[in-house]
């Protein structure tokens, strides 16, 4: 998607070797319109895969779940939750995962009463690095009963190998930007070599 190709080579930066930051327009400030054509854009490749439910992470890949499920007609969004709540009762579908930005592991967390058996789930996020979130979502789906018709994220870190893992299973994935690498602090883009 080329308008998010351009705002990453403004306003993005590469912190060492691995880390984009782009939270002046995705995850911390949002552009809200850019976001909404990221979500069309979205929505318009998965159309024809009949998605019922876009399924995210908490909490910097809801906005960008929000407007796709809003391009697709207003479907529902589930977050997996990264973390215990009082108000979360009944059975509770789990995967435990390793963050790669945080470096730590958690438990995802998502009501089975939400996702449930035969449902079809668009996987939707702000970035695909290692492939370890959508790994954990994929569990959590697969417990459900649910079935994956793709995956849709933002941004993915092409210099690491979640995206390679997902194509090499036959998952349907688009990615609106690729990062290829990070030189002295400029994210270079696939387009960019």
């Amino acid at each position: 998607m080329e308008e998010l190709r351009q705002a990453i080579r403004q306003w993005g930066r590469g912190i060492g070797s691995d880390v984009v930051k782009v939270d002046s327009f995705i995850n911390h400030r949002i552009d809200v319109g850019l976001l909404n054509r990221m979500g069309q854009a979205l929505a318009d490749h998965f159309r024809g895969d009949k998605p019922d439910v876009i399924l995210t992470v908490e909490a910097s890949g809801i906005a960008l779940a929000v407007t796709t499920a809003q391009a697709l007609g207003n479907l529902p969004v589930i977050f997996a939750k990264k973390h215990e709540a009082a108000t979360q009762r009944g059975t509770m579908l789990r995967e435990t995962v390793h963050s790669y930005t945080h470096g730590n592991e958690y438990d995802m967390r998502v009501s089975a009463d939400l996702l449930t058996p035969g449902t079809r789930v668009l996987i939707v996020d702000d970035f695909l690095a290692d492939g370890e979130s959508v790994r954990g979502m994929t569990s959590l789906i697969r417990q459900a009963g649910a079935s994956l018709v793709g995956v849709g994220v933002a941004i993915e870190k092409g210099f690491q190998h979640g995206g390679r893992l997902l194509r090499e299973k036959g998952v349907k994935l688009l990615s609106l930007s690729v990062v290829t690498s990070i030189r002295d602090g400029q994210v270079m883009l696939e387009d960019d070599r």
